[in-house]
């Protein structure tokens, strides 16, 4: 059963979904909180029965495989979900994983990144740079996807396997975090529009992922790359959404460096709207599906 979209702004503002990046204070005591009660990760206790999963670690990491319990796979996609830095993978993500690894034939690695305060960017750049290398070893292709703040992660890993040699890998972002300087122009357009996401907090956050690193590496920020010879891109954007200045941004350079790129941009819609139970959400699945698809 799909939801009205419509109804998502409303609902997002009466769980206060924003306040952990509306301000400097919510971004501080979300941080604070996840120290403290660590959110659950693993995944639903009822799964599709045309997957299969199994949990492996990678040193403290947990790393799990959702594989097509039928028919094979063809390829590999390692999924980066996101969450702002602080919140851990969830439903929606899981039902999407599910979906790509039964619909699109693929074998997907799902990494649980360390958020903050623990983790970093460079830690999670390194990461999955670890999983890429030996995904690789199987003989078949690997391909990255990510949302939100994984969607940071998965273009960054991107340009990273790039420098290394590593063509051909297909990315799809969906409402990535591109410029965590967050200084679009643009964004404060946008701001009054977006129930979700803010810009104190963000930029709280943001200096904490960066870590030892400048907010402007392509580590942190892979707006800031160069984007010559990536593999094909799609990207998934809500215009309610104060990342979304910056995927534009993304295509125009993206375009420009010859880079093959499909933009899903849908007018109204929130942050993330590919992970909603709606009829665009649907659609925009759909779409991720048939990139991925081995």
């Amino acid at each position: 059963m799909y939801l009205p979209e419509a109804i998502f702004p409303a609902i997002l503002g009466l769980i206060h979904a924003n306040r952990p990046f509306r301000t400097a204070q919510g971004a501080h005591e979300a941080i604070r909180d996840r120290a403290l009660r660590p959110a659950a990760y693993g995944p639903p206790t009822r799964i599709r029965p045309d997957v299969s999963i199994t949990v492996d670690r990678d040193g403290g990491t947990p790393v799990y495989t959702v594989s097509p319990a039928s028919r094979g796979s063809s390829g590999h996609v390692i999924y980066t979900h996101g969450g702002g830095w602080i919140n851990t993978i969830r439903s929606q993500h899981w039902a999407l994983i599910f979906q790509i690894a039964a619909e699109s034939r693929v074998t997907v690695t799902v990494p649980i990144w360390r958020l903050l305060p623990d983790g970093d960017a460079g830690e999670a750049n390194a990461l999955v740079l670890r999983l890429h290398a030996a995904l690789r070893r199987t003989g078949q292709p690997v391909h990255l996807a990510g949302d939100s703040a994984g969607g940071q992660i998965a273009l960054s890993a991107a340009l990273a396997l790039r420098d290394a040699g590593v063509t051909g890998i297909r990315t799809v972002l969906i409402a990535p975090a591109l410029d965590l300087t967050i200084s679009n122009p643009r964004i404060p357009e946008v701001l009054p529009t977006d129930p979700w996401l803010g810009v104190d907090g963000c930029r709280v956050l943001a200096e904490k992922w960066a870590g030892d690193l400048s907010l402007a590496d392509p580590v942190v920020s892979p707006l800031f790359g160069d984007l010559h010879d990536l593999g094909p891109l799609l990207i998934a954007s809500g215009t309610r959404d104060i990342l979304n200045p910056d995927a534009h941004l993304l295509v125009e350079k993206a375009r420009a460096s010859g880079v093959e790129v499909t933009f899903l941009e849908r007018a109204g819609a929130v942050h993330d709207f590919p992970l909603l139970p709606t009829r665009a959400g649907a659609a925009a699945r759909s779409r991720i599906v048939a990139a991925l698809r081995g």
